[in-house]
């Protein structure tokens, strides 16, 4: 498995691939966002470790780029932005999994494994798969959404959202289940960001049809339905 680490603390970065290496992964470092676009452009990569604050580029933005090159290789985020808010603008913004510094080494090498067999088993289904309710369908190959015929434009994030809602149809989802399955982090009471990203992804599925999906359970969650409003 290779493994592009980018990350501009070189001695952080020669540590990983040092101990990547030891695992049998084939590690390289990229200390800058340009040498990393070029790696990815030389040669095939299976994973990337990316670090946010980086000299040349903002990690958020690399972190779309790589996402828009290649939707299938895994992007682990290692930064020391820790917020609620850093990891949802870095799961929008593409990344499987966001890990916080200081790190244990061996997390971060249970996330590897973990973001590698997701990838296998989301290749895989994504192959033959198509999610659906009413007139709506998601593309898991395509990573695309449409509404009786008409595409809706969706970022990273929404369309694993809206997966979790089409997986689960007809059944009550509290805020906590949301943000452990999709975002893979708790739900932190004193923010609202899971209510606005699904009433952003609401106002998308639903503002321009009869038939509204995604509702409202007031005190408990959200439930993806058809519903006539």
């Amino acid at each position: 498995m290779r493994i592009l680490i980018v990350e501009d603390e070189l001695k952080l970065a020669t540590s990983l691939k040092r101990g990547l290496d030891e695992y049998g992964f084939q590690a390289s470092v990229a200390l800058d966002g340009a040498s990393a676009k070029k790696a990815l452009e030389l040669g095939e990569i299976n994973l990337v470790i990316l670090d946010i604050n980086l000299p040349d580029i903002n990690g958020y933005d690399l972190c779309r780029y790589i996402h828009d090159r290649n939707s299938h290789i895994p992007i682990i985020i290692l930064t020391a932005l820790g917020t609620i808010e850093n990891k949802l603008t870095g799961f929008d913004a593409g990344a499987d999994d966001y890990l916080v510094k200081p790190f244990e080494f061996s997390e971060l090498l249970a996330r590897i494994q973990v973001s590698r067999k997701r990838s296998q088993q989301s290749s895989t289904s994504a192959a033959h798969s198509q999610l659906s309710i009413a007139d709506l369908i998601l593309d898991l190959r395509e990573k695309t959404v449409s509404r009786a015929g008409r595409p809706i434009n969706v970022t990273p994030r929404e369309i694993a959202l809206l997966e979790y809602f089409l997986r689960n149809q007809g059944t009550v989802l509290t805020r906590n289940e949301i943000a452990e399955n999709v975002w893979d982090i708790p739900f932190d009471t004193g923010t609202n960001l899971i209510d606005v990203y699904i009433n952003t992804l609401r106002k998308k599925i639903d503002k321009d049809f009869t038939t509204k999906l995604i509702h409202t359970r007031k005190g408990i969650g959200y439930i993806m339905k058809e519903m006539a409003e």
